[in-house]
Formats: C-alpha cells, structure tokens, sequence
C-alpha cells in the first residue's frame, strides 16, 4: 500500500468552509468530524491571522494523508513561526484574555499535535475509527 500526500494551497483568508470540507473528506464518524472540524478550523485561522497576518497576498500550504490508523493534517503559513513557549496548551488564567483559546482546543481536538523547529507549520493527526458494521 502506497500512501501519497495531498496537497493543497489556498490564499490566507478566512473564506475556510470549502477547504475545511474537503479537508474532512475522509472523516466519516459525525461526531468525530465536528471536533475535528473546530480543532482545523482553529488551526487555520491561528494561520492565517497570527502566521500571516491577515494578509492575502500569502499562502497557506495543508498537507493530508490517511493511513490505515491515522488521518494527518500540516497546515504551513508564511509567518516567523510560533516560539516553543508559545505552544501550550493551557486555558489562559485571565478569562478575559482575547487569545489563547484556540491551542487549548486544537490540543483536545487532536490525539497529536506536533511543530516544525521554526513553528510556522503544525501536523495534527486523529486515530481512525474503526469500521462499524
């Protein structure tokens, strides 16, 4: 069995709906597809508009395979990347605070999340369900 990459390169907006359903494609649990869906969704849009800054003119590269085990997603901005003490995961102890939220939802909703050294790509990979019969 050969497992291939698709690739897809989309301008930073937040126009997400069609990519994240096209991105989900293979996810046939409901349940898991609608946290999968807000944890990508976080993950895009922490993209574009802290990675690239809400500008249009850049890109987002997302990667997808699904393996026998595992769906796996790397989303890539433009930016200068998230530090290493940036990415916790963490509810941020201000309940006020504007940021924050969203690394404490991508966490939950992925059973991995991973960083490149520079921390302007994020893989975030979910267990297959199994097939129910």
């Amino acid at each position: 069995m050969t497992l291939r990459w698709s690739d897809f390169i989309t301008p930073s907006t937040l126009h997400l709906a069609p990519l994240l359903e096209l991105l989900l494609e293979p996810i046939r649990c409901a349940q898991q597809s609608a946290s999968l869906q807000l944890g990508l969704q976080e993950v895009l849009v922490n993209a574009v508009r802290h990675g690239n800054g809400n500008d249009p003119g850049k890109c987002l590269r997302v990667r997808r395979i699904v393996s026998p085990r595992w769906v796996i997603w790397q989303v890539q901005d433009e930016g200068d990347g998230l530090g290493p003490q940036a990415r916790g995961h963490a509810l941020p102890e201000a309940t006020d605070s504007a940021c924050g939220r969203g690394l404490f939802l991508i966490h939950h909703c992925f059973d991995d999340v991973r960083w490149s050294p520079r921390g302007n790509r994020v893989q975030v990979a979910t267990r297959r369900q199994p097939a129910r019969a």
